[in-house]
């Protein structure tokens, strides 16, 4: 039986993932909107595994999100992301967070990486981190929004925040990795970040036309 939660005048949001700086993150962008926010785990939803087998960022976040919308009524969003290395026809691509395979870590991800990259000059090493964000609306619409940050890898890994490719990926602009900047200015000017201040253009917008 799907689960079916009404807030008063505000709209249910159900998230995908069960991260709590994630769901924290989108609780923040969102306070000023009519939505509840609340993750999978919290409405007592947690034995859906979706199958990530899509060849793009956005059929998997779309997989994510219709895992979810199968058992609960309200808006869904669920998200994917992904580095894109040009010298390496984009890969990791959608294979990022397994790039050293299914039992792989961040450390062998990136140790993969750089191999990969060995001998090639900080000009060729061009990539980007690409993040989409999947919205099945209450009429079972889906909708996705986007965010995407340039940048090259690095020779090392350099700094210690942030998480998985965030040590080698030297921000355009910026001069230094993720990790070197840290999660303040990161949360400002990220690939995640820029998708999800457009998925809050798109949920306002959805409000107005209800």
């Amino acid at each position: 039986m799907k689960v079916n939660i009404k807030f008063m005048e505000e709209k249910l949001l159900v998230l995908s993932t069960d991260n709590i700086n994630k769901i924290n993150e989108i609780k923040n962008i969102l306070k000023d909107l009519p939505i509840k926010v609340l993750s999978k785990k919290e409405l007592g939803i947690q034995d859906i595994k979706v199958k990530e087998d899509g060849t793009t960022l956005k059929e998997n976040a779309i997989k994510k999100a219709m895992g979810i919308s199968k058992e609960v009524e309200g808006i869904i969003v669920a998200d994917d992301t992904g580095l894109f290395v040009d010298y390496l026809d984009g890969r990791p691509g959608v294979y990022s967070s397994r790039y050293s395979g299914e039992d792989g870590s961040y450390k062998k991800n990136n140790e993969k990486l750089l191999r990969e990259l060995d001998g090639v000059s900080l000009e060729k090493r061009t990539a980007h981190f690409e993040t989409v964000i999947a919205i099945i609306t209450e009429n079972k619409e889906i909708k996705t929004v986007t965010g995407r940050c340039e940048g090259k890898i690095g020779f090392e890994p350099k700094g210690s925040e942030g998480f998985g490719y965030d040590p080698l990926f030297i921000v355009d602009g910026y001069g230094k990795t993720f990790a070197e900047l840290g999660e303040d200015i990161k949360n400002n000017i990220s690939h995640r970040a820029k998708a999800l201040k457009n998925l809050k253009v798109e949920l306002k917008r959805q409000l107005e036309d209800d």
